[in-house]
């Protein structure tokens, strides 16, 4: 390791070097020692489009001749602005108000923040959110409270994390006998807090349709429908955590509409700008915002961040949305690619619980060891797929694809030959 990087989410001594990356094109990146591996998890889920997009480049080197970046507190700025149109124009109705910050981790802060405000502003003192167990939603403190206990990621901050109701999610995958089964008996407990304690609770948290890092874990638009109705019928706000769902990864523009479900806060980052720069959006119901749309200090909403709104950011933001419609075609039609392969492989002996949505697939991979993050199979798959030209990074067991949009159909047939090679050997 270089002597002044500390690498994220790696245990520090005995773990190999990290691979130097020097350029990247397209679905490809290309190492130091020239070997090319095609990315097949859009490098951490932010690249839409392919690396080094020339339509992207071109946006975020004519902005930053203009503007590099502007306080955003009594400033505005064409840029901010067309996004927030962009984004707007295919979320739900109501969803409207965009709030800018730096990344998933901000984004979720933002709609804690803003939803726990909501309920002081209009005079009610709900001070508890629901969550899921499994869910990840980044790292900031906020952040980690909702998310999934118990694991090294939260365990030494335990002390510092509020307190949360979490309720199980019902993941489910392709031939799943149970799946109502388990759905109904989630809204049911999660009908049972609300109607014990109306007036508790803030808000429900949740990644929608796909939990990330909690393993690729799925469930079903019907569940989302269900859990949609019980928010309006208790009155309960409901955030929708899309930093990863965003953006086309579900075979839509955005889970929600996937889900034809209508939430009172979203929250966005990782392909909003394709990979380009940093950026995420917390959007939110009118309604909401008109709560804070007063001259009252106390209502005012006092959070920001210095690169709030970057000029350049929403520059690449907007191409990538604009390169997005034109890519319509391809994250919608990734699903029926994504099912013929996993037809092929559902029932091979040390692959299970095989499961596809949009423009994702996951499968658990079957050995000796305990299923979950710990895994040690995801250790030798990381250093193994390189030589073979792959880029995978497998959560645990757990191993899933997310390509970029550009990616083309036997791109994709020949990543699921590498797992079955990686899996028989």
């Amino acid at each position: 390791m270089h002597k002044n990087i500390w690498q994220p989410f790696t245990i520090l001594k005995g773990t190999p070097d990290p691979l130097k990356v020097k350029s990247g094109k397209g679905a490809y990146l290309t190492l130091a020692d020239d070997r090319k591996v095609l990315d097949c998890i859009s490098s951490w889920w932010v690249n839409l489009h392919g690396h080094a997009h020339p339509d992207i480049a071109k946006a975020v080197y004519e902005q930053a001749q203009k503007l590099e970046h502007v306080i955003f507190a009594g400033f505005t700025h064409d840029p901010a602005e067309q996004l927030a149109e962009r984004i707007t124009s295919k979320l739900p109705k109501s969803l409207n108000r965009v709030f800018y910050s730096d990344n998933g981790s901000t984004a979720v802060e933002v709609a804690l923040k803003v939803s726990y405000q909501y309920w002081q502003n209009v005079g009610e003192n709900r001070t508890t959110f629901i969550c899921f167990d499994g869910a990840y939603h980044g790292d900031t403190l906020g952040a980690m409270s909702v998310g999934e206990r118990g694991n090294f990621f939260a365990d030494t901050f335990n002390d510092l994390l509020f307190d949360v109701e979490v309720i199980p999610f019902p993941e489910t995958w392709i031939g799943d006998p149970d799946r109502a089964k388990k759905e109904d008996a989630v809204i049911e407990q999660l009908e049972n807090l609300l109607d014990e304690n109306p007036e508790k609770y803030a808000g429900i948290v949740m990644e929608p349709l796909i939990q990330g890092a909690g393993g690729m874990r799925m469930c079903s638009e019907e569940f989302m429908q269900k859990l949609h109705w019980v928010n309006r019928q208790f009155d309960v706000l409901l955030i929708l955590d899309e930093v990863m769902t965003g953006f086309g990864r579900t075979g839509d523009y955005f889970a929600c509409l996937k889900s034809q479900v209508e939430p009172d806060i979203i929250c966005l980052s990782k392909g909003v700008t394709g990979g380009f720069t940093p950026l995420a959006a917390t959007v939110c119901s009118d309604h909401i915002y008109e709560t804070f749309n007063t001259d009252d200090p106390i209502k005012t909403f006092w959070h920001a961040h210095s690169y709030t709104g970057n000029p350049i950011g929403c520059a690449a933001g907007i191409a990538s949305w604009d390169l997005l419609l034109e890519a319509e075609q391809r994250f919608k039609g990734m699903e029926q690619i994504h099912f013929k392969n996993v037809e092929r492989i559902k029932d091979h002996p040390k692959l299970k619980n095989a499961r596809v949505k949009g423009t994702i697939a996951a499968v658990d991979i079957i050995n000796d060891e305990a299923d979950g993050y710990y895994n040690s199979i995801a250790n030798k798959i990381k250093k193994e797929c390189i030589d073979l030209g792959y880029l995978f990074r497998p959560l645990g067991n757990a191993f899933y694809l997310m390509p970029p949009y550009c990616v083309t159909e036997s791109e994709i047939d020949g990543m699921y030959d590498a797992l079955l090679e990686l899996v028989d050997n």
